[in-house]
């Protein structure tokens, strides 16, 4: 499947049926804790990366196998609202699914009122928000020269006023970047500007793009829900990893092309499809060029390339 996948576990969302209408790693951020490494393609510019019409097909292909899962979620290898035609992605799947539609966006071009107003047609938006000024955003998201700020503020704000749907917040804060009691408290002050159900507060639990990024232990975590009120996602549980590709080793490299995978959830995965010689398909991974192996926090984890 080229932009349908898993379902693959989500700590908020049960399994998720992912759709990725934009090719890897297109991104207008270069975040320092993106789990998918550096973005190889830097652009601030909405386009039709893929025929419309492909992503519905193959969707549609999908369903007929009468697959189990709980929500769909727009979300892919980057950023999906660069997608030119995320609005009509939307309302073409949600014609399909009586399932809740769940976007996962940086939120950066909520200042487009065109954009915000496709949004509004899904059940569930997850928007980024890691920054409380121009310093720290540009420090930790790395966005797109023309992204400023105060638009990335604003078009939220605005978003959050607009959408009837359930509003989701995720901050990520990093050991020694942002997560000192200063920053926390801006944090707290600009998040009162929004209308949002959820906030979830996350930590870089897989290997970040820049390897110096550390996560907060458990009593930083919980000193920042006391502050800000969220919920710590680490915390959260996530189910088991799933595929429809019958092939083992094919199964994995079509789950970690998206969402990387440790030594423990492909041993997991294996053994739930019944794989008794889990080491020998972790030894090809480690052999096969497509496949990048970093050690982090004392064990291993796979991503493709």
């Amino acid at each position: 499947m080229k932009y349908i996948y898993g379902p693959v576990p989500s700590r908020r969302l049960g399994l998720s049926l992912g759709v990725s209408p934009i090719p890897k790693k297109t991104c207008n951020y270069s975040c320092v804790y993106c789990q998918l490494g550096r973005t190889d393609n830097m652009t601030n510019t909405r386009q039709l990366f893929f025929p419309l019409s492909e992503i519905i097909g193959e969707f549609e292909k999908v369903l007929k196998s009468d697959i189990n899962y709980d929500v769909v979620t727009v979300v892919g290898e980057g950023e999906p609202s660069l997608y030119l035609k995320l609005g009509e992605l939307i309302s073409e799947i949600k014609k399909r699914t009586d399932k809740p539609l769940a976007v996962i966006t940086n939120g950066s071009l909520f200042d487009d009122a065109d954009l915000r107003l496709e949004l509004c047609q899904a059940d569930i938006v997850l928007p980024t928000f890691d920054a409380y000024d121009e310093e720290s955003f540009k420090k930790i998201n790395l966005p797109h020269g023309s992204i400023k700020f105060e638009n990335i503020k604003e078009g939220l704000k605005l978003f959050s006023d607009e959408f009837k749907g359930q509003l989701w917040l995720e901050l990520m804060l990093m050991a020694g970047v942002n997560d000192d009691d200063e920053s926390l408290s801006k944090y707290s002050e600009a998040l009162k500007e929004f209308k949002y159900d959820s906030l979830y507060i996350n930590t870089p639990v897989r290997p970040p793009a820049e390897l110096e990024i550390k996560a907060l232990n458990h009593d930083k975590m919980n000193h920042a829900v006391n502050i800000l009120g969220g919920i710590s996602i680490d915390l959260l549980v996530s189910q088991n990893f799933h595929s429809e590709i019958e092939d083992d080793y094919q199964a994995i490299i079509s789950i970690i092309k998206r969402h990387p995978m440790n030594q423990f959830e492909i041993e997991g995965f294996l053994k739930a499809r019944d794989n008794e010689k889990p080491h020998e398909l972790l030894k090809l991974l480690k052999n096969d060029d497509s496949v990048t192996v970093i050690n982090y926090k004392g064990y291993d984890t796979y991503r493709l390339k």
